[in-house]
């Protein structure tokens, strides 16, 4: 995710604020307490999906009816126990990732991946939008053998509609440990909504999207 200093450059403010405002950002997303695990009722289910900027999915995420929560966090790496400051510098291996707490009655998990799709961009490597590096990756960890298949079946019916000019590299793969990130991530786009909306919109998130998807962006979440 873009740093204060790209927000302090945007609204015209000087270097050395600009490097206040970001050591500011480090002293609260490194030391941050962690937020706590969902709770997941009886009744409901969960799916876990990496889109990139875990900002940007809770948002899309949580206009989509039968989703209970999300929630922010950290999942696929070799570290124990990952912080934002950690991930963000890359090498650890894990993607900020949304865990989902879904009403299967009201929404189900296909539904969920038809969103997804449309709210990615499935057919860049290791990066979203301008985020780069695998912990930007796009992925879908599944928590069972029913939702493996359905996100591979999910996966090959994109691929073979021919919407998309080049091939999905978006990752299907087992859902191991997920770390809740720190409390000051969670629902960020509206607890921060000036920074969320000022990074949405300089990151290109929602202009590639159109590119990418025209009137299918979003999935009809709103």
């Amino acid at each position: 995710m873009t740093n204060d200093i790209s927000i302090a450059r945007v609204l015209g403010l000087t270097a050395i604020a600009a490097v206040a405002l970001l050591g500011l950002q480090m002293m609260r997303e490194g030391a941050g307490v962690k937020a706590a695990q969902p709770v997941v009722a009886p009744g409901t289910e969960v799916a876990i999906l990496a889109g990139g900027c875990f900002w940007c999915v809770e948002a899309d995420f949580d206009k989509v009816p039968g989703v209970i929560s999300t929630t922010s966090g950290y999942i696929g790496g070799r570290t124990a126990n990952p912080n934002y400051r950690e991930v963000s510098n890359g090498g650890t291996g894990h993607a900020e990732a949304v865990k989902i707490v879904f009403d299967p009655k009201r929404v189900n998990f296909d539904r969920l991946l038809y969103v997804f799709w449309r709210t990615v961009d499935p057919v860049t490597k290791n990066a979203q939008f301008c985020d780069y590096g695998d912990q930007y990756r796009t992925a879908i960890f599944y928590g069972n053998e029913a939702q493996k298949l359905n996100a591979l079946a999910s996966k090959a019916a994109l691929e073979k509609s021919g919407r998309l000019k080049r091939p999905v590299v978006t990752e299907i793969v087992a859902a191991g440990p997920f770390t809740p990130a720190e409390d000051y991530h969670q629902n960020y786009y509206q607890t921060n909504s000036f920074r969320y909306n000022l990074y949405r919109f300089n990151c290109g998130r929602d202009a590639r999207l159109k590119e990418l998807w025209g009137a299918e962006v979003g999935g009809g979440t709103d």
